[in-house]
């Protein structure tokens, strides 16, 4: 399954930027466009690896639950 790069803007729009099929590789794209990117445009760039271009594209766009540490 290949890994696929996107560039997310606010309020959550998705853009796709490459495909790639090896991690390093779409790591690297990653970690250059967010030292590019200036830190307060609220841009995120995020790598995903899923089957197909959509089902990355739904991933990414689905909300994620707080993360809960502990017990209250």
């Amino acid at each position: 399954m290949p890994y696929f790069v996107y560039k997310i803007s606010p309020p959550r729009v998705l853009e796709y930027i490459e495909t790639c099929d090896r991690y390093q590789e779409a790591r690297e794209i990653v970690r250059d466009r967010r030292k590019s990117e200036a830190r307060d445009t609220g841009v995120e760039f995020r790598l995903i690896f899923a089957k197909q271009q959509g089902d990355a594209e739904r991933l990414l766009s689905t909300p994620r639950d707080e993360r809960v540490i502990g017990e209250d």
